[in-house]
């Protein structure tokens, strides 16, 4: 039977078919609703890991399907924001950018699992995401209200998250060569990265 946190991931995936009907309307209102979609899409994400830790339900399905809504809901995003009839957009190239280090840091993480080896989230994964997270509300948003231009606000918040982004990736790779070194020199150890709280900066 699937647990809360399970379900509140797989209601995450849900959202994404929603956010990318309200990213086909370039105008305010839906803007508006795109950025409440993906606040609401948030809000899942935090309480299935406090849900999971609190009442210790962490499953094999649950360590699956939690990063799989994060990139799932990231890319969509990113991608429509990346194409909305609307402009400034956000440049394509950062798209990319950020897409493809996602990809290379889950490859990453694949061949240090088939080496035995286990990666810890790390500090800086876990900043990229909080700024990524601020940034994609800012430009779901796009529009200036008030005194505030949020795309001015959301792609300030997007580079920074890119600088970390591909810090962290590089860093993850670097960290991998180095463990896999380590343990084809040495066999009979077991190779495990420093312990860390895992599950939000991935």
């Amino acid at each position: 039977m699937p647990t809360l946190p399970n379900l509140l991931s797989l209601f995450r995936i849900a959202l994404i078919p929603i956010l990318v009907y309200f990213l086909t309307d370039p105008g305010k209102q839906s803007s508006i609703f795109a950025a409440i979609t993906f606040f609401i899409a948030s809000l899942t994400d935090i309480f299935d890991g406090y849900l999971a830790r609190r009442q210790g339900s962490t499953t094999t399905l649950g360590k699956f399907l939690d990063p799989l809504a994060d990139k799932l809901l990231v890319a969509a995003a990113l991608i429509m924001l990346a194409a909305i009839n609307r402009t400034p957009r956000v440049p394509a190239t950062l798209v990319v950018l950020l897409i493809a280090r996602e990809f290379a840091v889950t490859g990453l993480r694949a061949i240090a699992s088939s080496e035995g080896i286990i990666l810890a989230a790390e500090e800086l994964g876990k900043y990229k995401m909080i700024f990524q997270t601020f940034a994609l509300h800012g430009l779901l948003l796009h529009y200036q209200y008030g005194f505030i231009n949020f795309y001015v606000f959301g792609m300030y918040f997007l580079w920074i998250a890119l600088i970390l982004s591909l810090w962290s990736g590089i860093d993850y790779h670097l960290k991998v060569f180095r463990l896999v070194r380590a343990k084809h020199s040495l066999p009979t150890s077991a190779i495990v990265s420093p312990p860390n709280q895992a599950g939000v900066g991935r």
